[in-house]
């Protein structure tokens, strides 16, 4: 187990905490502070053993001064201060004299959110490039180091990679829940069943290759299961076509029949569009000119049939369009049903755990990992940069 923020004295010490406040914004509002709530009790933490707190995160992508103005983080330092019930300092700048003056007039329990750490990527990317100055020069401003940005734990960033070269270093409260939850995928109590949605297979080839030894049953919607039903020689008309896949996919049909359960039936339609009526047909009935939006009414009772008697079960990606209500539907039926069951379930980030917190289900499973990528990279069973320069306990 790596160190965490228990294991170090934080009296009167500047803590860099490295957050994940990429939160979604829509005409200048944050339209959901989860992740922003995930982060309280790590910085809590330290304010409550008198550390001085300064904060990092990034927010969305930038790529032009332009890209700044709606990523600006000072929205995300007033919602953190209604949270904590405290005033947090914003500066606008990563680096610079502004900077420095606040955290040299910091007291203990003062808390400092820099701007974007992004910003930088504007000067040769020197954030996402993991520029080692750029690094040094976000080390030098405190003492300890706390990686509790689990969403971007798989990249190679000056924030949380490169500044965890200079400084002492353990992880939040947040990462070390994270690892805890999804660490029993590693040896899942079993039946073990995987339902694997999303557009493309491609995305995924690393968590199928490491987790489908580990199953008894691989269920397969959203996009991705056409690539597979083509490779069984189905008529799959215009439905979504991962072509670079489809040689995977028949080399795991091959070596994993009776483990891959693929969709019997499909909603169909003739344009990708919410349409006013749902149409479902056989596999086999699909025309040429249509195309599959979303697993059919049999597909969903031969899902649930599998999922009755399984002890843990890992979900990733929709199983239709999800953004067209009227394909949201067996994502959202099969999240309902899995509610009622007594097995462990793990949601695996992304447009899934959304699914799940429209549905007000989040608290109802046994773990909603907030790391999209970062999830699929772990259970791929790759190293995870933002780990790498933290010690192990006892060392």
């Amino acid at each position: 187990m790596k160190k965490t923020i228990r294991d170090f004295k934080l009296n009167n010490k500047k803590v860099i905490i490295r957050c994940d406040f990429n939160v979604p914004l829509k005409d200048g509002k944050i339209i959901d502070d989860t992740r922003i709530k995930n982060s309280l009790k790590t910085i809590q933490y330290a304010i409550d053993k008198n550390a001085k707190v300064i904060l990092l995160s990034h927010l969305g992508r930038i790529k032009e001064d332009q890209d700044k103005i709606k990523n600006n983080l000072k929205i995300v330092a007033d919602r953190l201060s209604d949270l904590l019930a405290k005033k947090v300092i914003f500066v606008d700048e990563v680096v610079g004299d502004k900077v420095k003056t606040a955290i040299q007039n910091m007291k203990v329990q003062d808390v400092v959110l820099l701007q974007n750490t992004r910003y930088e990527d504007l000067n040769d990317k020197k954030e996402s490039g993991c520029d080692l100055e750029f690094a040094k020069e976000l080390a030098s401003y405190g003492d300890i180091f706390i990686n509790d940005a689990f969403g971007t734990i798989h990249r190679k960033h000056a924030s949380n990679y490169g500044i965890s070269k200079y400084l002492e270093s353990g992880i939040g409260f947040l990462v070390e829940e994270e690892l805890a939850k999804l660490a029993i995928l590693n040896k899942p109590e079993k039946p073990f069943t995987i339902i694997m949605g999303g557009a493309k297979v491609a995305d995924k080839i690393g968590v199928i290759d490491n987790l489908l030894p580990k199953c008894d049953k691989l269920l397969i919607g959203g996009g991705m299961a056409f690539t597979f039903l083509q490779a069984e020689g189905y008529e799959i008309g215009n439905s979504i076509l991962d072509t670079d896949s489809l040689e995977y996919c028949q080399k795991l049909l091959k070596e994993y029949p009776k483990k891959i359960v693929l969709p019997v039936d499909v909603a169909c339609s003739t344009e990708y569009k919410n349409a006013t009526n749902r149409t479902e047909k056989d596999i086999n009935e699909i025309d040429f000119h249509e195309m599959g939006l979303d697993i059919g009414s049999k597909t969903l009772s031969l899902f649930e049939n599998y999922l009755t008697d399984s002890k843990t079960v890992f979900w990733n990606g929709p199983l239709g369009v999800y953004e067209f209500p009227l394909y949201a539907e067996s994502t959202d039926k099969l999240l309902k049903f899995l509610v009622t069951n007594n097995s462990k379930i793990v949601l695996g980030g992304g447009d899934i755990v959304a699914a799940a917190s429209k549905l007000s289900l989040t608290d109802k499973f046994y773990h909603v990992s907030t790391g999209g990528g970062a999830t699929l990279e772990y259970l791929s069973g790759k190293d995870l940069p933002g780990l790498e320069n933290i010690e192990e306990k006892g060392e």
